[in-house]
């Protein structure tokens, strides 16, 4: 926990607008999926027909889509940003295991891998001084 703390700190005393245009990027990729999901719901049941078991594919499509969109929100703004990629982190990652397992798509995965590192990265240096994190933490 020590080494978190150090991290945020020197992240808060570093950060520019750079750091926090990423983290947009990383909401906004992460919501616009979440629409993806939920237009096409039906191919995500296709992708995640091999797992199938007493139907728990719709139960994972809706979490997928409700997690993206909250959390990619979430994110975006800056608020509960360590918590919303936590959430994240597992469909990230089946999102790179499921490319190895089925049909290798080298755009969807490159998408997943990136995805999964400005997220773990995020995790580690939290959300940067341009939140409302950082807002609500100077008011406490």
């Amino acid at each position: 926990m020590d080494t978190v703390t150090k991290l945020n700190k020197w992240a808060n005393a570093h950060t520019n607008y750079g750091f926090d245009l990423l983290r947009v990027l990383l909401g906004s990729f992460l919501f616009y999926k979440g629409i993806v999901f939920m237009t096409y719901t039906e191919r995500i049941m296709n992708v995640l027909e091999p797992v199938e078991t007493y139907g728990w594919t719709m139960i994972i499509a809706h979490y997928l889509t409700m997690a993206h969109l909250v959390g990619g929100l979430f994110i975006i703004m800056g608020l509960l940003t360590r918590l919303s990629i936590l959430i994240q982190l597992p469909i990230l990652v089946s999102a790179v295991v499921l490319n190895f397992i089925g049909e290798m798509v080298v755009f969807n995965l490159l998408q997943a891998l990136i995805a999964l590192l400005l997220s773990v990265g995020f995790l580690m240096y939290g959300s940067g001084k341009h939140s409302i994190d950082y807002q609500l933490k100077l008011r406490v």
